[in-house]
Protein backbone atom coordinates (compact mmCIF):
# COMPACT_ATOMS: atom_id res chain seq x y z
CA UNK A 1 0.00 0.00 0.00
CA UNK A 2 2.98 2.09 0.38
CA UNK A 3 3.64 5.43 -2.08
CA UNK A 4 6.18 5.51 -4.94
CA UNK A 5 8.93 7.08 -2.96
CA UNK A 6 10.37 9.33 -6.44
CA UNK A 7 6.78 10.50 -7.14
CA UNK A 8 6.38 11.09 -3.35
CA UNK A 9 10.06 13.03 -3.26
CA UNK A 10 8.99 15.23 -6.66
CA UNK A 11 5.14 15.88 -5.02
CA UNK A 12 7.09 17.17 -2.00
CA UNK A 13 9.39 19.58 -3.51
CA UNK A 14 6.35 21.07 -5.43
CA UNK A 15 4.53 21.65 -2.48
CA UNK A 16 7.17 23.34 -0.31
CA UNK A 17 7.53 25.76 -3.38
CA UNK A 18 4.47 26.37 -3.30
CA UNK A 19 3.29 26.82 0.09
CA UNK A 20 6.60 29.45 -0.01
CA UNK A 21 5.24 31.32 -3.18
CA UNK A 22 1.34 30.82 -1.14
CA UNK A 23 3.28 32.76 2.25
CA UNK A 24 5.21 35.66 -0.52
CA UNK A 25 1.91 36.03 -1.88
CA UNK A 26 0.61 39.97 -1.85
CA UNK A 27 -1.12 40.19 1.23
CA UNK A 28 -0.24 42.03 4.76
CA UNK A 29 3.65 41.19 5.57
CA UNK A 30 4.36 38.39 8.14
CA UNK A 31 6.88 40.26 9.76
CA UNK A 32 4.55 42.74 11.23
CA UNK A 33 1.43 41.15 11.27
CA UNK A 34 -1.32 44.02 12.08
CA UNK A 35 -4.96 42.79 12.36
CA UNK A 36 -6.62 46.58 12.10
CA UNK A 37 -4.42 47.04 8.77
CA UNK A 38 -5.94 43.91 7.47
CA UNK A 39 -9.11 44.42 7.92
CA UNK A 40 -8.75 47.95 6.24
CA UNK A 41 -7.37 45.98 3.20
CA UNK A 42 -10.26 44.19 3.35
CA UNK A 43 -12.69 46.76 3.18
CA UNK A 44 -11.45 47.51 -0.14
CA UNK A 45 -12.04 44.10 -1.57
CA UNK A 46 -14.99 42.63 -3.36
CA UNK A 47 -17.14 40.01 -1.16
CA UNK A 48 -16.02 36.22 -0.62
CA UNK A 49 -17.46 33.23 -0.97
CA UNK A 50 -16.65 30.26 1.36
CA UNK A 51 -16.65 26.90 0.47
CA UNK A 52 -17.30 24.44 3.06
CA UNK A 53 -18.36 20.80 3.56
CA UNK A 54 -21.06 21.65 6.33
CA UNK A 55 -24.44 23.72 6.65
CA UNK A 56 -22.60 25.72 9.21
CA UNK A 57 -20.90 27.82 6.99
CA UNK A 58 -23.79 30.28 6.62
CA UNK A 59 -24.30 31.00 10.05
CA UNK A 60 -20.48 31.58 10.44
CA UNK A 61 -20.01 33.37 7.34
CA UNK A 62 -23.29 35.43 7.89
CA UNK A 63 -21.65 36.18 11.85
CA UNK A 64 -18.42 37.00 9.82
CA UNK A 65 -20.09 39.63 8.28
CA UNK A 66 -21.88 41.20 11.06
CA UNK A 67 -18.68 41.17 12.92
CA UNK A 68 -16.59 43.35 10.30
CA UNK A 69 -19.02 44.87 8.26
CA UNK A 70 -17.83 43.36 5.12
CA UNK A 71 -19.97 40.39 2.62
CA UNK A 72 -18.78 36.61 3.25
CA UNK A 73 -21.17 34.15 1.74
CA UNK A 74 -21.12 30.55 2.97
CA UNK A 75 -21.69 27.71 0.95
CA UNK A 76 -22.28 24.21 1.64
CA UNK A 77 -20.20 21.93 -0.85
CA UNK A 78 -18.74 18.32 -0.34
CA UNK A 79 -14.99 17.58 -0.30
CA UNK A 80 -15.05 16.14 -2.81
CA UNK A 81 -17.51 18.38 -4.86
CA UNK A 82 -14.82 20.91 -3.38
CA UNK A 83 -11.90 19.39 -5.07
CA UNK A 84 -13.38 19.75 -8.37
CA UNK A 85 -15.01 22.80 -8.10
CA UNK A 86 -11.34 24.64 -7.21
CA UNK A 87 -9.46 22.37 -10.25
CA UNK A 88 -12.20 24.19 -13.15
CA UNK A 89 -12.26 27.33 -11.43
CA UNK A 90 -8.42 27.71 -11.81
CA UNK A 91 -7.69 26.57 -14.71
CA UNK A 92 -10.39 28.90 -15.93
CA UNK A 93 -9.33 31.49 -14.43
CA UNK A 94 -12.74 32.48 -12.94
CA UNK A 95 -12.49 32.20 -8.81
CA UNK A 96 -15.88 31.30 -7.52
CA UNK A 97 -14.80 30.18 -4.26
CA UNK A 98 -12.79 32.45 -2.62
CA UNK A 99 -12.21 30.38 0.77
CA UNK A 100 -11.96 26.82 1.01
CA UNK A 101 -12.37 24.69 4.24
CA UNK A 102 -11.63 21.45 2.66
CA UNK A 103 -11.82 18.00 4.46
CA UNK A 104 -9.75 16.20 1.60
CA UNK A 105 -6.54 16.88 3.26
CA UNK A 106 -4.55 14.21 0.73
CA UNK A 107 -5.90 15.74 -1.93
CA UNK A 108 -5.09 19.22 -1.29
CA UNK A 109 -1.20 18.37 -0.69
CA UNK A 110 -1.05 15.91 -3.40
CA UNK A 111 -2.86 18.06 -5.95
CA UNK A 112 -4.34 21.37 -4.89
CA UNK A 113 -0.97 23.04 -3.19
CA UNK A 114 1.37 21.92 -5.80
CA UNK A 115 -0.36 23.09 -8.86
CA UNK A 116 -0.79 26.28 -7.30
CA UNK A 117 -4.70 26.35 -6.97
CA UNK A 118 -4.75 27.49 -3.05
CA UNK A 119 -2.42 28.86 -0.59
CA UNK A 120 -2.04 27.79 2.82
CA UNK A 121 -1.91 31.08 5.29
CA UNK A 122 -1.03 30.81 8.70
CA UNK A 123 -2.20 34.08 10.41
CA UNK A 124 1.35 35.59 12.43
CA UNK A 125 -0.59 36.18 15.66
CA UNK A 126 -2.02 32.44 16.21
CA UNK A 127 1.19 30.78 14.94
CA UNK A 128 1.91 30.01 18.58
CA UNK A 129 -1.63 28.70 19.42
CA UNK A 130 -1.69 26.15 16.43
CA UNK A 131 0.54 23.00 16.73
CA UNK A 132 2.92 22.15 14.38
CA UNK A 133 1.64 19.40 12.76
CA UNK A 134 -1.37 21.81 11.72
CA UNK A 135 0.30 24.27 10.48
CA UNK A 136 1.33 23.49 6.96
CA UNK A 137 -1.00 23.41 5.36
CA UNK A 138 -3.15 24.66 8.00
CA UNK A 139 -5.99 23.28 9.80
CA UNK A 140 -8.21 24.90 11.52
CA UNK A 141 -10.50 21.57 12.88
CA UNK A 142 -9.80 18.08 13.83
CA UNK A 143 -13.09 16.33 12.77
CA UNK A 144 -13.76 12.84 14.28
CA UNK A 145 -15.72 9.46 13.44
CA UNK A 146 -16.52 7.62 16.55
CA UNK A 147 -17.96 3.69 17.49
CA UNK A 148 -21.31 4.15 18.63
CA UNK A 149 -24.13 2.07 19.90
CA UNK A 150 -27.95 2.59 21.18
CA UNK A 151 -28.26 3.42 24.86
CA UNK A 152 -32.09 2.17 25.19
CA UNK A 153 -30.71 -1.27 24.47
CA UNK A 154 -27.50 -1.37 25.96
CA UNK A 155 -25.72 -0.36 29.23
CA UNK A 156 -22.80 -0.17 27.81
CA UNK A 157 -20.90 -0.42 24.60
CA UNK A 158 -21.79 -4.30 23.05
CA UNK A 159 -18.11 -4.16 20.94
CA UNK A 160 -15.11 -3.65 23.16
CA UNK A 161 -12.83 -4.15 20.49
CA UNK A 162 -11.97 -3.56 16.40
CA UNK A 163 -11.20 -7.01 15.84
CA UNK A 164 -14.60 -7.91 17.79
CA UNK A 165 -16.58 -6.27 14.55
CA UNK A 166 -15.64 -8.98 12.69
CA UNK A 167 -16.84 -11.68 14.50
CA UNK A 168 -19.78 -13.71 13.25
CA UNK A 169 -22.04 -12.39 15.99
CA UNK A 170 -21.76 -8.89 14.35
CA UNK A 171 -22.19 -10.10 10.88
CA UNK A 172 -24.36 -7.59 8.88
CA UNK A 173 -25.07 -5.65 12.53
CA UNK A 174 -22.26 -2.90 12.03
CA UNK A 175 -22.78 0.61 10.03
CA UNK A 176 -20.64 2.60 7.96
CA UNK A 177 -19.95 5.23 5.35
CA UNK A 178 -18.74 3.16 2.11
CA UNK A 179 -14.98 3.52 1.57
CA UNK A 180 -15.53 3.42 -1.47
CA UNK A 181 -17.36 7.17 -2.08
CA UNK A 182 -15.45 8.76 0.92
CA UNK A 183 -12.08 9.30 0.54
CA UNK A 184 -11.41 9.65 4.60
CA UNK A 185 -12.10 6.09 5.19
CA UNK A 186 -9.54 4.81 2.68
CA UNK A 187 -7.20 7.07 3.80
CA UNK A 188 -7.62 5.78 7.39
CA UNK A 189 -6.53 2.69 6.74
CA UNK A 190 -3.61 4.18 5.62
CA UNK A 191 -2.85 6.04 8.73
CA UNK A 192 -3.61 3.03 10.43
CA UNK A 193 -1.20 0.95 8.50
CA UNK A 194 1.16 3.66 8.90
CA UNK A 195 1.12 4.85 12.52
CA UNK A 196 -0.88 1.95 14.28
CA UNK A 197 -0.51 -1.53 12.90
CA UNK A 198 1.11 -2.44 15.64
CA UNK A 199 -1.85 -1.88 17.85
CA UNK A 200 -4.32 -3.55 15.60
CA UNK A 201 -1.96 -6.76 15.77
CA UNK A 202 -2.05 -6.15 19.56
CA UNK A 203 -5.78 -5.73 19.42
CA UNK A 204 -6.47 -9.46 17.60
CA UNK A 205 -4.02 -11.24 20.17
CA UNK A 206 -6.25 -9.41 23.08
CA UNK A 207 -9.49 -10.52 21.40
CA UNK A 208 -8.69 -13.90 19.75
CA UNK A 209 -5.53 -15.11 22.56
CA UNK A 210 -3.41 -15.74 19.69
CA UNK A 211 -0.93 -13.78 17.71
CA UNK A 212 -2.06 -12.93 14.35
CA UNK A 213 -1.34 -14.94 11.43
CA UNK A 214 -2.25 -13.45 7.72
CA UNK A 215 -1.19 -13.47 4.07
CA UNK A 216 -2.03 -9.68 4.20
CA UNK A 217 0.61 -7.37 3.96
CA UNK A 218 -0.32 -5.41 7.61
CA UNK A 219 -2.63 -6.67 10.30
CA UNK A 220 -4.54 -3.42 9.21
CA UNK A 221 -5.16 -4.60 5.81
CA UNK A 222 -6.10 -8.34 7.75
CA UNK A 223 -8.67 -6.13 9.61
CA UNK A 224 -9.91 -4.67 6.73
CA UNK A 225 -10.27 -7.72 4.48
CA UNK A 226 -12.21 -9.15 7.53
CA UNK A 227 -14.66 -6.40 8.16
CA UNK A 228 -15.73 -6.46 4.62
CA UNK A 229 -15.91 -10.01 4.49
CA UNK A 230 -18.63 -9.65 7.13
CA UNK A 231 -20.84 -7.86 5.28
CA UNK A 232 -21.32 -4.18 6.98
CA UNK A 233 -23.94 -1.79 6.10
CA UNK A 234 -22.38 0.39 4.25
CA UNK A 235 -24.01 3.85 3.19
CA UNK A 236 -23.60 7.12 1.45
CA UNK A 237 -23.64 9.51 4.52
CA UNK A 238 -23.80 9.47 8.42
CA UNK A 239 -27.22 10.13 8.98
CA UNK A 240 -28.44 6.35 7.89
CA UNK A 241 -26.08 5.32 10.08
CA UNK A 242 -27.64 8.01 13.25
CA UNK A 243 -30.46 6.07 12.37
CA UNK A 244 -29.59 2.41 12.06
CA UNK A 245 -28.02 2.68 15.79
CA UNK A 246 -30.30 5.34 17.47
CA UNK A 247 -33.27 4.71 16.37
CA UNK A 248 -35.14 3.92 19.57
CA UNK A 249 -37.93 1.38 19.78
CA UNK A 250 -35.29 -1.20 18.01
CA UNK A 251 -34.86 -4.85 19.18
CA UNK A 252 -31.73 -5.74 17.66
CA UNK A 253 -29.66 -2.15 16.72
CA UNK A 254 -26.61 -1.78 14.53
CA UNK A 255 -23.07 -0.62 16.14
CA UNK A 256 -21.88 2.18 14.11
CA UNK A 257 -18.74 4.33 12.63
CA UNK A 258 -20.22 7.97 12.18
CA UNK A 259 -19.51 11.53 13.25
CA UNK A 260 -19.87 12.57 16.41
CA UNK A 261 -21.33 15.51 14.90
CA UNK A 262 -24.51 13.24 14.42
CA UNK A 263 -24.35 13.19 18.26
CA UNK A 264 -26.74 16.35 17.99
CA UNK A 265 -30.02 13.58 16.81
CA UNK A 266 -30.44 12.05 20.64
CA UNK A 267 -31.81 16.03 20.96
CA UNK A 268 -33.18 16.88 17.26
CA UNK A 269 -34.59 13.40 16.70
CA UNK A 270 -34.81 11.77 20.11
CA UNK A 271 -32.37 9.18 18.91
CA UNK A 272 -30.31 6.99 21.26
CA UNK A 273 -26.85 7.26 20.74
CA UNK A 274 -23.84 6.55 22.79
CA UNK A 275 -20.38 6.67 22.45
CA UNK A 276 -18.27 3.31 22.71
CA UNK A 277 -15.68 4.74 25.10
CA UNK A 278 -14.63 1.29 25.40
CA UNK A 279 -13.83 0.40 22.21
CA UNK A 280 -10.18 -0.02 21.98
CA UNK A 281 -7.65 -0.06 20.48
CA UNK A 282 -9.15 3.32 19.58
CA UNK A 283 -12.60 4.73 20.22
CA UNK A 284 -12.67 6.37 16.70
CA UNK A 285 -10.50 8.67 13.99
CA UNK A 286 -9.99 11.95 13.10
CA UNK A 287 -9.34 13.58 10.02
CA UNK A 288 -8.27 17.42 8.99
CA UNK A 289 -9.97 20.35 8.10
CA UNK A 290 -8.11 22.22 6.10
CA UNK A 291 -7.87 26.51 5.54
CA UNK A 292 -7.04 27.59 2.27
CA UNK A 293 -6.99 30.83 -0.15
CA UNK A 294 -7.87 30.64 -3.86
CA UNK A 295 -4.84 32.16 -5.24
CA UNK A 296 -6.71 33.14 -8.07
CA UNK A 297 -9.04 35.38 -5.92
CA UNK A 298 -9.79 39.35 -6.16
CA UNK A 299 -10.01 39.39 -2.14
CA UNK A 300 -6.92 38.27 -0.53
CA UNK A 301 -7.27 40.03 2.71
CA UNK A 302 -10.78 39.97 3.08
CA UNK A 303 -10.02 35.68 2.49
CA UNK A 304 -6.97 35.93 5.15
CA UNK A 305 -9.15 37.92 7.36
CA UNK A 306 -11.77 35.50 7.57
CA UNK A 307 -9.13 32.24 7.86
CA UNK A 308 -8.26 34.56 11.16
CA UNK A 309 -11.91 34.71 11.87
CA UNK A 310 -12.16 30.84 12.08
CA UNK A 311 -9.15 30.34 14.33
CA UNK A 312 -11.10 32.35 16.86
CA UNK A 313 -13.54 31.30 19.64
CA UNK A 314 -16.13 33.10 18.13
CA UNK A 315 -15.46 32.31 14.45
CA UNK A 316 -15.68 28.03 15.13
CA UNK A 317 -17.93 27.69 17.85
CA UNK A 318 -20.62 26.92 15.46
CA UNK A 319 -18.53 23.63 14.38
CA UNK A 320 -17.33 22.93 17.71
CA UNK A 321 -21.05 22.31 19.14
CA UNK A 322 -20.84 19.56 16.59
CA UNK A 323 -17.79 18.15 17.92
CA UNK A 324 -15.36 19.62 16.02
CA UNK A 325 -12.08 20.38 17.64
CA UNK A 326 -10.48 23.71 16.96
CA UNK A 327 -6.40 23.24 16.15
CA UNK A 328 -6.42 26.67 18.04
CA UNK A 329 -4.98 25.10 21.57
CA UNK A 330 -6.37 28.00 23.39
CA UNK A 331 -10.30 27.27 22.40
CA UNK A 332 -12.13 24.73 25.30
CA UNK A 333 -14.67 22.53 23.36
CA UNK A 334 -18.18 23.40 24.79
CA UNK A 335 -19.49 21.85 28.07
CA UNK A 336 -23.02 20.51 26.18
CA UNK A 337 -20.88 18.98 22.86
CA UNK A 338 -23.18 16.01 22.41
CA UNK A 339 -20.88 13.20 22.27
CA UNK A 340 -18.25 13.91 25.27
CA UNK A 341 -15.43 12.75 22.55
CA UNK A 342 -13.26 15.40 25.18
CA UNK A 343 -14.01 12.71 28.02
CA UNK A 344 -11.75 9.74 25.38
CA UNK A 345 -10.12 12.65 23.39
CA UNK A 346 -6.72 10.79 24.08
CA UNK A 347 -8.17 7.66 22.50
CA UNK A 348 -8.99 9.22 18.94
CA UNK A 349 -6.72 7.68 16.21
CA UNK A 350 -5.66 11.24 14.97
CA UNK A 351 -5.33 12.00 11.75
CA UNK A 352 -0.72 13.22 10.46
CA UNK A 353 -0.55 14.88 7.30
CA UNK A 354 2.82 14.05 6.99
CA UNK A 355 1.98 11.14 4.79
CA UNK A 356 -0.99 12.62 3.36
CA UNK A 357 0.74 12.00 0.13
CA UNK A 358 1.14 8.38 0.74
CA UNK A 359 -2.64 8.47 1.81
CA UNK A 360 -2.88 10.35 -1.64
CA UNK A 361 -1.37 7.67 -3.70
CA UNK A 362 -3.04 4.41 -1.50
CA UNK A 363 -6.19 5.66 -1.17
CA UNK A 364 -7.50 3.37 -4.78
CA UNK A 365 -5.42 0.21 -3.53
CA UNK A 366 -7.45 0.23 -0.37
CA UNK A 367 -10.76 0.54 -2.28
CA UNK A 368 -9.89 -1.68 -4.16
CA UNK A 369 -8.86 -4.48 -1.23
CA UNK A 370 -12.57 -3.01 0.17
CA UNK A 371 -14.45 -4.08 -2.93
CA UNK A 372 -12.80 -7.76 -3.48
CA UNK A 373 -13.66 -8.88 -0.41
CA UNK A 374 -16.68 -6.71 0.58
CA UNK A 375 -19.61 -9.36 1.26
CA UNK A 376 -23.19 -8.23 -0.07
Amino acid sequence: MKANCTRRGIAIATLSAALLAGMASPGPAQEAFDLDALIEAARAEPPITVYDSTGKIVDMAEAFSSTYGLDATGVKVSATAQFEQITREAQSGNVQGDVALITDTPAAVAQLLPRGYVESWLPPDMEDKIPAQFRNPLAITTNANVFAYNTEVHDTCPVTNMWQLTDPEWQGRFAMVDPLTKGTYPDWFNQMETYGDELVAQAYEDYFGEPLVTDQPSATAAWVVALAESGPLVTDGDDAISEAVGVRGQADPFVGLLSSAKFRDNEDQDHALGLCSEMRPWVGWSYTKLGLIASGTDSPNLARLFIHYVLTEDGIMPQMVDGKIPTNSEIAMPDDEPSGIMEVHDLVFGYDSASALEDWDARQDWQDLWLVHLSR
